[in-house]
């Protein structure tokens, strides 16, 4: 990727500014999961301190509702870790497929912005950055944005949660995936990420058929993510 403008890794005050705002519609469905989060935590007995510190720092709604599925009087933190690990394996292939963006960071800026990685500010820049356009703003201002929101909609959720107990029922649950989709089909068609999806697709489905239950989130995202970042760091 030796054609990259330097323009499209500059990330300051203004492009995270316009990154947030334009993340703001998207955002509030985030608020009604954490909403829903919030009401759940509640109910299995986590503090409200402890439950807004969960979503300040972990940022993880799939992984923090799995969490609450195996909160008890004793937590076995070994099944905890590799749950959560295996949720959010998927992000190892996306912080391959916007290597070629990120490696001109400074260490210190790039892993500030794979903090607030999600599924929406991830599949919308890296249209973007398909396409010859500039997106670190739209990458770290999004994040921030959806984590805004994430720990707003906890924090509704622990005292003002019973007006959502059930956003599945309400069809809710198909916002991100919908969205997601749609960002990927829309995006500039690139051989290199292709061949990446089709490696972790195809890995993925023969963990599931062979392997132990939920492994092949794990298998799918390493085999993707092992190749990008060998296929990209031979673009140098």
């Amino acid at each position: 990727m030796s054609d990259i403008n330097s323009n499209l890794h500059e990330l300051n005050r203004s492009n995270i500014w316009a990154g947030f705002v334009q993340l703001v519609p998207l955002s509030i469905f985030v608020i009604i999961f954490g909403l829903a989060f919030g009401l759940a935590a509640t109910q299995t007995g986590l503090d409200a301190w402890s439950t807004i510190a969960m979503s300040t720092f972990v940022f993880a709604g799939a992984s923090q509702f799995a969490a609450m599925e195996l909160w008890g009087q004793e937590i076995s933190l070994l099944p905890l870790a590799i749950t959560v690990f295996a949720i959010n394996a998927r992000h190892l292939l996306m912080g391959a497929t916007l290597y070629p963006w990120l490696r001109h960071l400074p260490p210190s800026k790039r892993y500030g912005v794979m903090l607030v990685i999600t599924d929406a500010n991830w599949a919308m820049s890296l249209q973007k950055f398909s396409r010859g356009e500039p997106a670190m703003g739209l990458l770290f201002g999004g994040g921030l944005t959806l984590w805004s929101f994430w720990v707003l909609g906890t924090w509704l959720g622990i005292y003002f949660g019973n007006a959502i107990q059930d956003p599945v029922s309400l069809g809710l649950d198909m916002v991100m995936g919908c969205f997601l989709l749609a960002m990927l089909v829309g995006g500039k068609k690139d051989t290199r990420v292709f061949a990446i999806w089709c490696v972790a697709a195809i890995a993925s489905l023969l963990a599931y058929w062979f392997l132990p239950a939920n492994s092949h989130v794990v298998v799918g995202a390493l085999a993707g993510g092992i190749l990008g970042a060998i296929w990209m760091e031979s673009e140098k």
